[in-house]
């Protein structure tokens, strides 16, 4: 097998592989070899008609396809090793000669990985963060946790409140004729919620246990029901049943109730602990992506069409995948949505893009700062993949080839390389960086 390689315009190459007679002929055999049983000839039993037969019967390229098939994906693998390309898509081939007795010859056309030009990098400017946590803040988890351990208990003493859940049976007619999504039969609605079109709620207030109550509300003009926009409404509800949530006592018993804490006041600053925390990982994810948004902001580089086509058909299958995993098919993802893979595949590339650019500029940051995975940082990442996967870890890194170990290194280049810019940026408020734009 031999192979040539031309450079084309716009970081794509194509190469011309050759594959040898002797192989082309080995393919063809083995392509007849397989055939022959569900072939039939008057005059010879089946699977026992010789493949010249075959060949003047069906015409000389009889088994060519199948042929082709066999060799190419083994030659072009073979090649793209020996081109020494860095090739980024799949290849799109095409066969230019294939006939008994010569050589089997065939293009493979590719993207190659373009080079990138670093701009500014260093010390870009990213909004300060701000991780301070208010009183305010503090207050509102306690309140959410506080409803959290509410319980429902149903009014007898009075009547409904907003805030209550009024468990209704409703039916409602325009122009006295009743229309498709009007009627429910023990609906539990929440008071105030704004669940239901604006007015609805608000006239069940004051409402008692079995008492009916004749609701006037006009629908909203940009309704989602074309026969139903503008139009007024009556719906008769029977309330049925009047609840209320019961919250617990904002106490030490609270706390100990819902923590390891004894007193209110320590579950307060636990609180407090873990808003601050969860304040500073999200401050230090958006400074991390503003300054490599930046650094890729101000590179360049020229992305082949056929590297985004190949990027945005992998997240498509990702996709494909995830939907599988919750119990549903692409086809019918397909049908409930309307779409097809190519829309999908469409949809898709501006993300593959900005997925390609920030990994390309990562790469180039990593290699122009010379970031280095040395071999314990490399252990370290085995250690967690063993625990994470439940294996040994020796086991994990026998399983382990070597491309893949050398692909670890590099992911964690990266990675460094996003923590390289993060510590390297400046942040600066935001109306100073605006006016500073101006």
């Amino acid at each position: 097998m031999s192979v040539q390689v031309e450079n084309l315009e716009k970081n794509m190459a194509k190469l011309t592989i050759e594959v040898s007679a002797e192989e082309l002929e080995k393919a063809l055999q083995s392509a007849y070899l397989k055939q022959k049983k569900n072939i039939s000839i008057p005059g010879f039993r089946k699977g026992k008609v010789p493949r010249a037969m075959i060949e003047k019967m069906y015409g000389a390229g009889v088994f060519y396809e199948d042929a082709a098939n066999a060799l190419i994906p083994q030659a072009y693998s073979q090649a793209a090793e020996e081109s020494k390309l860095d090739i980024v898509s799949r290849p799109e081939i095409h066969v230019e000669q294939i006939e008994k007795g010569k050589p089997f010859i065939f293009t493979a056309e590719v993207a190659v990985k373009p080079d990138v030009t670093l701009g500014e990098y260093k010390g870009v400017a990213v909004p300060v963060s701000h991780t301070e946590v208010t009183d305010e803040e503090v207050e509102a988890e306690l309140k959410k946790e506080q409803e959290k351990n509410s319980r429902t208990i149903t009014v007898e003493d009075r009547a409904a409140e907003k805030g209550d859940i009024v468990t209704i049976d409703f039916e409602g007619t325009v122009d006295g004729e009743t229309f498709q999504g009007g009627s429910g039969k023990d609906y539990p609605l929440t008071l105030g919620s704004g669940t239901f079109i604006p007015g609805f709620e608000d006239q069940l207030v004051g409402a008692k246990a079995e008492d009916v109550v004749d609701v006037h509300v006009t629908f909203p003009e940009d309704y989602n029901s074309e026969e139903l926009k503008g139009k007024a409404a009556v719906f008769k509800c029977t309330v049925h049943k009047i609840e209320t949530k019961e919250l617990p006592e904002l106490d030490d018993d609270f706390a100990k109730d819902v923590s390891e804490f004894d007193t209110l006041e320590e579950y307060k600053n636990s609180l407090r602990e873990d808003l601050k925390k969860k304040k500073e990982d999200e401050a230090k994810r958006e400074k991390e992506n503003a300054a490599v948004d930046k650094a890729v902001a101000n590179a360049q580089m020229e992305i082949p069409d056929a590297m985004l086509d190949t990027q945005a058909a992998q997240m498509v299958d990702n996709f494909a995948r995830r939907l599988s995993a919750q119990g549903m098919s692409m086809e019918q993802y397909m049908q409930y949505t309307g779409q097809n893979a190519a829309a999908l595949q469409e949809q898709m590339k501006p993300q593959a893009l900005k997925q390609i650019q920030t990994r390309l500029v990562l790469e180039k940051v990593a290699q122009v700062e010379n970031i280095q995975i040395s071999d314990e940082r490399l252990e370290e990442e085995f250690e967690k993949m063993a625990k994470m996967y439940g294996m040994e870890k020796d086991k994990l890194k026998e399983i382990l080839g070597d491309a893949e170990k050398d692909q670890m290194r590099e992911d964690l280049a990266v990675q460094e390389a996003v923590t390289f810019l993060a510590d390297n940026a400046v942040e600066t408020e935001e109306k100073e960086e605006d006016q500073a734009a101006e």
